[in-house]
């Protein structure tokens, strides 16, 4: 009977770090589908697009300005670089370092902004959010 509870015991360990393990790996499937579209988005230079992938709660908090859209619609996107790809921060967090290639419409001039990434899984709505807003194209 011992032996038969201690593998009752082993099973239920067991299953709960294949649950586990299901979760992380569902977080994780669900980050690279988010930052591939993310990144697709940038690609084509749809800024306002872009803006959904912002947290909600810091999208209403911080809303772009009018000028922060005519200066986004004053470029576009000449090549997007994830490079490495995501870091893990935490459980429930990532990071990602992307340089973004930039094109003035007006000047035809050129130049590469780094944009650092950080991102937050939502459990409630099993879905990643932008936390660190939109990219600053104004750095130098």
């Amino acid at each position: 009977m011992r032996r038969i509870l201690n593998h009752l015991a082993a099973l239920s360990t067991l299953s709960v770090l294949l649950l586990a393990g299901c979760a992380t790996q569902t977080r994780s499937n669900t980050l690279t589908t988010t930052l591939k579209a993310y990144g697709s988005t940038l690609r084509w230079g749809n800024f306002q697009s872009a803006t959904q992938f912002i947290d909600p709660a810091i999208r209403s908090a911080h809303p772009l300005s009018r000028l922060d859209l005519a200066r986004y619609q004053q470029v576009r996107v000449s090549e997007y670089d994830d490079g490495a790809g995501p870091v893990p921060d935490g459980e429930l967090g990532a990071q990602q370092t992307a340089q973004i290639s930039v094109i003035n419409i007006h000047t035809q001039a050129e130049r590469t902004i780094v944009d650092h990434q950080t991102w937050r899984y939502d459990e409630k709505s099993k879905h990643w959010w932008l936390t660190s807003g939109l990219p600053d194209i104004t750095q130098d």
